[in-house]
């Protein structure tokens, strides 16, 4: 019997559990890792049905996806959102300590 590869079994796992994708994908978001977000994303990629179906649901094409997912990839902020919300998901701003007053840092012009 064939192992499934480490992508594989991550996409299952994502699958059976969406609240361990959103922990994992959340705690990336906090330390920063694009190489990581890119590693998840490809992996739910494959759990929300693969790239034709995210792609069509972004309005991708899949060569884009592919590419925008690679480890070389540097995805638009316009190709990251339509990317999670064919996966259900968005982006969130979140201060980055909760204790430092989100006026303290963000000045109106």
């Amino acid at each position: 019997m064939r192992s499934k590869s480490h992508d594989a079994a991550m996409a299952d796992l994502y699958r059976s559990d969406p609240a361990l994708a959103l922990d994992v994908i959340n705690g990336i978001l906090e330390d920063g890792d694009q190489a990581e977000l890119l590693t998840v994303l490809r992996q739910l990629t494959q759990a929300f049905g693969g790239v034709q179906t995210i792609a069509a649901q972004a309005s991708l094409n899949p060569t884009q996806l592919y590419r925008t997912l690679s480890p070389e990839g540097n995805p638009a902020l316009s190709s990251l959102t339509a990317i999670l919300k064919a996966m259900g998901l968005r982006l969130a701003v979140l201060p980055i300590a909760a204790s430092t007053p989100a006026h303290s840092t963000c000045h109106a012009a």
